[in-house]
C-alpha cells in the first residue's frame, strides 16, 4: 500500500498542471506545436536578455552619476563651512579694525588737549595747528613730524596706534576678499551639483523605463514558457490516459467492482455539499449540450474524463493550490476515500483494469440515484450513464 502511495504521489509531483485553460485545438497538443511554443518562448527570452542588458548598462551609469552628485554636494559642505569661517574672520577682523580706529580717535582728541597746551606753554602755533585741524585719526597720524613737540610717549602712542590700524584694514580687506572668492566657489559647487542632480533624475526615470519594459518581457516570457510547458504536459496527461484506457480494453478478468485492500487518499475534504452541488450541475450542463471527448482537453469546447471533473470543480469554486489538472489515477490519491455506500453527488468515482491505482484509466462525477456524469470515450462522448456500466469500479469514491 505505501509502495502504491508513493507511486501516486511522485506521480502527482511531476504531472501537475496550472490552471490554465485549455490551449490545444488538436487531440492532444502535438509535438509541432510544442517547438512553436519553445520557439516563442526562445524569441522572448532573447528579447528579455537584450533588455536585462541595457537596464544594466543604465543602472551603472545612474551609479556613476550618484557617486558625482554625491562629491559634488560634498563639496558644496565643505566651500559653505570654508566661507562660515572666512565670514567669521571677517566679521573679527571689521570688529578689530572698529576697536583700533577709536582707540586712534581717541588718541587724536588726546592729542588735541597736548597740543593746546603745549601752545599755553609757548609752543608755536604753526606747529599745532595740523594737529588741530585733523580730519580724522589716519589724517591725524600722517602729521607725524609734528610728534617731536609732543614727546616721545605720546609718539610712540600713535606709531602703535597706526600700526594697528594698517593691520586691521588689511585683514577687513583680505576677509571681504576671501568672503567674495568663497561665494564664487560656492555658487559654482552648487551649480555642479544642480548638474549632477538634474542628470541623476534624468537617468532614474531612464532606469525606471527601462525596468518597465524589462517587467513587460519577463512577463510575456513567462506566459510564453507557461504555454509551452501546459503543451508538454496536457500531451504527456493525454498520452498516459489514453494508454491507460486503451489497455484497459484489452486487459482480460476485470471485476464490476474491485474489493478493497487498503488504498487510502487525503485525510480531509476541502469542499462544500453546495460546491459538489456545482460541480454536478456543471458536468451534466456539459453532458446535455453533447460536448465532444477530445484527449487532453479541460473545456470548455471538449473534455476527457479527467479534464471534467477538473473543470466541474474549478466551476464550483476551487483554484490553484487546492485544486490542480491531473488525471484519473492521481485523482484518486487527491480526494478523500469514501465508501461507494456514503457516496454523494460530486464524489469521484474510478475506474481501473487491475484493481490498483497505478491501473486506474477513468475518473467520473457521481451525480445520485446509482448514475454518474462522464466523459466516457471518442466513440460515446459524455455521457449520463450507471456506475456498474464501466468494469473494474473501484470500492472507494473520492470527496474533493
Amino acid at each position: 500500500m505505501k509502495k502504491y502511495r508513493a507511486i501516486s504521489f511522485a506521480l502527482i509531483l511531476g504531472l501537475t498542471l496550472t490552471t490554465a485553460p485549455a490551449l490545444a485545438k488538436t487531440p492532444k497538443p502535438t509535438l509541432a506545436e510544442i517547438e512553436a511554443a519553445k520557439k516563442v518562448e526562445a524569441a522572448k527570452k532573447k528579447a528579455a536578455d537584450a533588455q536585462a542588458a541595457k537596464l544594466a548598462a543604465a543602472n551603472q551609469t545612474l551609479r556613476t552619476l550618484t557617486a558625482k552628485a554625491n562629491a559634488a554636494t560634498a563639496l558644496y559642505v565643505k566651500a559653505q563651512k570654508e566661507l562660515a569661517i572666512a565670514n567669521a574672520a571677517a566679521r573679527a577682523a571689521a570688529q578689530y579694525a572698529a576697536e583700533t580706529a577709536a582707540a586712534v580717535e581717541e588718541a587724536h582728541r588726546v592729542i588735541g588737549r597736548l597740543a593746546a597746551n603745549a601752545y599755553i606753554m609757548g609752543g608755536s602755533m604753526t606747529d599745532i595747528e595740523p594737529l588741530l585741524s585733523a580730519n580724522g585719526p589716519q589724517d591725524l597720524i600722517d602729521q607725524l613730524s609734528t610728534l617731536s613737540t609732543l614727546g616721545v610717549k605720546n609718539t610712540i602712542a600713535l606709531e602703535r596706534f597706526k600700526a594697528a590700524e594698517v593691520v586691521a584694514r588689511a585683514a577687513k580687506a583680505a576677509a571681504d576678499t576671501a568672503k567674495v572668492e568663497q561665494q564664487k566657489a560656492t555658487d559654482k559647487v552648487a551649480a555642479a551639483k544642480k548638474v549632477a542632480d538634474d542628470a541623476k533624475a534624468e537617468q532614474a526615470k531612464e532606469v525606471a523605463k527601462l525596468q518597465k519594459v524589462q517587467d513587460a518581457l519577463m512577463r510575456e516570457l513567462m506566459s510564453a514558457r507557461k504555454v509551452r510547458t501546459t503543451l508538454e504536459q496536457q500531451r504527456q496527461l493525454a498520452l498516459l490516459e489514453e494508454s491507460q484506457a486503451n489497455q484497459a480494453e484489452l486487459t482480460p478478468g476485470q471485476k464490476n467492482v474491485w474489493p478493497d485492500i487498503g488504498f487510502k487518499g487525503r485525510s480531509t475534504i476541502r469542499t462544500t455539499q453546495a460546491q459538489r452541488d456545482k460541480a454536478v450541475a456543471y458536468a451534466k450542463a456539459q453532458v446535455l449540450a453533447r460536448k465532444p471527448y477530445i484527449w487532453g482537453t479541460q473545456g470548455p469546447k471538449s473534455f476527457d474524463c479527467s479534464g471534467l471533473v477538473y473543470s466541474a470543480y474549478k466551476a464550483a469554486g476551487l483554484s490553484w493550490p487546492d485544486w490542480d489538472r491531473l488525471n484519473s489515477a492521481l485523482y484518486s490519491g487527491y480526494t478523500k476515500h469514501v465508501s461507494l455506500k456514503e457516496l454523494v453527488p460530486g464524489d469521484l468515482l474510478f475506474y481501473s483494469y487491475k484493481g490498483t491505482i497505478s491501473t486506474i484509466h477513468h475518473i467520473t462525477i457521481y451525480a445520485g440515484n446509482g448514475m454518474m456524469w462522464e466523459a466516457n470515450s471518442r466513440n460515446r462522448g459524455l455521457l449520463f450513464s450507471n456506475i456498474y456500466s464501466i468494469k473494474g469500479l473501484m470500492p472507494f469514491g473520492g470527496r474533493v
